[in-house]
């Protein structure tokens, strides 16, 4: 997981206003790593699948994912200053999301992500230490330990 998490993707106590705010914020810090990536493309695909049914899981989290046309997985973190509505079951907002872009022809290793990530913020303690980190740094570092317990 930590290949596909580049430092500049993980993003702390970002202020965001809305989902569609987040989203675009992310789609940002994915073209500032990957500059073949546009980031109105990468935006457009996260929307379109929140469309189809929001990727809220719950206990304020969210898991935004799409495919593009992209050789590999990549993946991008963040903590929110203020939590945003994203039509999640319980109906609570987000504050803790993990943004994961997948490969058009990538089928297994996309569920595998998501099943660990899903695995990962099911756990009130991994959740409480990740809202806990007050830097970028300390964000990935307790995210890669949570996998880490996980696996």
């Amino acid at each position: 997981m930590e290949q596909l998490l580049p430092a500049a993707c993980v993003l702390c106590q970002v202020a965001a206003s809305s989902r569609k705010r987040v989203l675009d914020v992310a789609a940002d810090a994915f073209m500032r790593v990957h500059s073949e990536i546009s980031a109105r493309a990468l935006f457009s695909a996260l929307m379109e699948r929140e469309r189809l049914g929001s990727t809220g899981l719950g206990e304020g989290v969210a898991i935004p994912h799409c495919r593009m046309d992209f050789p590999h997985m990549i993946g991008g973190l963040l903590t929110l200053a203020q939590p945003v509505d994203f039509d999640a079951p319980d109906g609570e907002p987000v504050d803790l999301l993990f943004i994961l872009v997948a490969p058009q022809d990538e089928d297994t290793a996309h569920l595998e992500a998501l099943a660990q990530l899903a695995a990962v913020f099911a756990d009130a303690e991994a959740r409480a230490r990740l809202r806990g980190a007050v830097t970028a740094s300390e964000l990935k570092q307790r995210f890669l330990a949570a996998m880490h317990r996980r696996s």
